[in-house]
């Protein structure tokens, strides 16, 4: 692994890191309030397909951040989305 490519390996964890952990406070919210009414279930399940297909993406090119980042992103979406459905 060369410098440069070590360099880009840490900014994606980083920027992975930062875009996932922006779910947190919102499944904190949810699960906190017991409620999800002003949450679009159309929109996260939206999200959600299109995380799992940046996850698939990363597979396809072997990057770790990718799918490190979009795999935890998916997880939380998911229970964004299952908190929806339990909290109706």
């Amino acid at each position: 692994m060369t410098a440069a490519s070590g360099f880009v390996t840490i900014l994606g964890l980083a920027a992975g890191t930062l875009s996932t952990a922006a779910f947190v406070p919102q499944v904190l919210r949810i699960w906190k309030r017991r409620s999800a009414s002003d949450i679009s279930g159309f929109g996260v399940t939206v999200l959600a397909i299109g995380v799992a297909l940046w996850m698939w993406y990363g597979i396809e090119l072997g990057s770790l951040p990718i799918i490190l980042a979009n795999a935890v992103t998916l997880a939380l979406n998911l229970s964004i989305l299952g908190l929806k459905i339990y909290h109706r």
